[in-house]
C-alpha cells in the first residue's frame, strides 16, 4: 500500500495538482492518522484534522470547507461516523469542490454555490463497510492496513526508544514486538511501561530481562495476551467445559459487559485460532486449551466430542 500511495503523491506532484481524496481502513492502532500527516508532508502541505463524530451538522462541515487553502490536506478521522447531512455535502465538496451554502428559510431560501480551492480528503475508519456506497466511490485511492510483523514492529520500537532517548536493546525489542498484538500503538505503549519499569526497579537498561519483568507486571503473556483474554479463555475452558455458550453468559463470567468482550477481547482471540464464534455461542479451539496448558474436555460444542 505503500509503494501504491507513494506513485499516488508523486504522480499528483509532478502534474502539479492536489491528489485524488485517499480512503485508509483498517483496525486501530496501525497508523491511519500518521499516514494523513505523511500525506500532507510529502505534498510540502498542511494538515486539517477533524472527526466524524466532531462534525454533527452540515454548518459545521461547510465551515471548515470553507477555510481551507489550495492543497491543504483535510484529514476526517472515524469517516462513516460522520452526520448524513454533512456526509452530503461532502458528496459535492469532493466531487465539485464547491459547497452550497442556504441562505433564509422556508419558501425565501436560497442556495448560494461557494467554490472551494482544490484539496485532498484523507479519511480515515476502522469500519469501511459503514461507508455509504455514494462517499466510498468518490475516493480515487482506497488503501486497507494490516497487522504488522514482528521484524517491522522491532523497527517501530528501536525508532520510538530513540525518541524517548531511551536506548533499547535488540532482544528486548524482539521480545515487545512478539507481544504486541502486530499494533504499533499497542507497541509503543508496552515500551513506555518496560521504560518505567527500568528506571523505577531496574538500573534503567532497557534489556530482555527488563522488557520480561514489566510485561510480567502488568499481566502481558508470551502471546500478547492481558488479564481479559485470559480471564475470557479460562472461564470458556473451565467454567462451560470449551462451549458452546452465550456472549452474555461469558461476559457475566469475566464480570464485564458484553460489548467488552465482543470489541476489546474477541476480534485478537479469534484472529489468534483461540476461541471460535458459532450460532450456538463461543467454542474454545484446541489453542486455547494448548494456552492454558489444560487437556481438552469432549463437549457437544467442542472439537473433540
Amino acid at each position: 500500500m505503500r509503494d501504491q500511495l507513494s506513485l499516488v503523491l508523486q504522480a499528483a506532484r509532478r502534474r502539479g495538482r492536489a491528489p485524488d481524496h485517499v480512503l485508509l481502513s483498517g483496525p486501530p492502532g496501525l497508523g491511519k492518522t500518521t499516514l494523513a500527516m505523511i500525506i500532507a508532508a510529502e505534498l510540502g502541505t498542511s494538515l486539517r484534522v477533524t472527526s466524524g463524530p466532531a462534525i454533527q451538522h452540515a454548518g459545521d462541515l461547510a465551515a471548515v470547507l470553507s477555510s481551507l487553502e489550495e492543497g491543504e490536506v483535510l484529514f476526517l478521522d472515524e469517516i462513516h461516523r460522520l452526520a448524513r447531512p454533512a456526509e452530503e455535502l461532502l458528496y459535492v465538496a469532493m466531487e465539485d469542490f464547491r459547497v452550497d451554502v442556504v441562505v433564509g428559510k422556508g419558501a425565501g431560501a436560497s442556495a448560494i454555490p461557494l467554490a472551494l480551492p482544490p484539496f485532498t480528503v484523507v479519511g480515515a475508519t476502522t469500519r469501511a463497510g459503514l461507508l455509504p456506497a455514494p462517499l466510498r466511490d468518490r475516493f480515487g485511492f482506497t488503501g486497507h492496513l494490516d497487522f504488522y510483523e514482528t521484524h517491522e514492529l522491532e523497527r517501530v520500537l528501536l525508532r520510538s526508544a530513540g525518541l524517548l532517548g531511551a536506548p533499547l536493546a535488540a532482544d528486548a525489542a524482539a521480545e515487545i514486538a512478539s507481544r504486541s498484538r502486530g499494533t504499533p500503538r499497542i507497541a509503543n505503549r508496552l515500551l513506555r511501561r518496560v521504560r518505567d519499569w527500568a528506571e523505577v526497579r531496574g538500573d534503567g537498561s532497557l534489556d530482555l530481562g527488563a522488557a520480561r519483568a514489566a510485561l510480567e507486571v502488568y499481566e502481558v503473556d508470551e502471546r500478547g495476551l492481558d488479564r481479559l483474554d485470559r480471564a475470557v479463555l479460562s472461564a470458556l475452558c473451565t467454567r462451560f467445559g470449551g462451549g458452546p455458550v452465550g456472549l452474555t453468559t461469558l461476559a457475566v463470567a469475566v464480570g464485564e459487559e458484553p460489548e467488552t468482550v465482543e470489541t476489546v477481547a474477541e476480534p485478537f482471540l479469534v484472529r489468534e485460532g483461540l476461541i471460535g464464534r458459532t450460532p450456538r455461542g463461543r467454542v474454545a479451539l484446541p489453542g486455547a486449551w494448548e494456552h492454558l496448558g489444560l487437556e481438552p474436555v469432549a463437549g457437544p460444542g467442542t472439537l473433540f466430542g
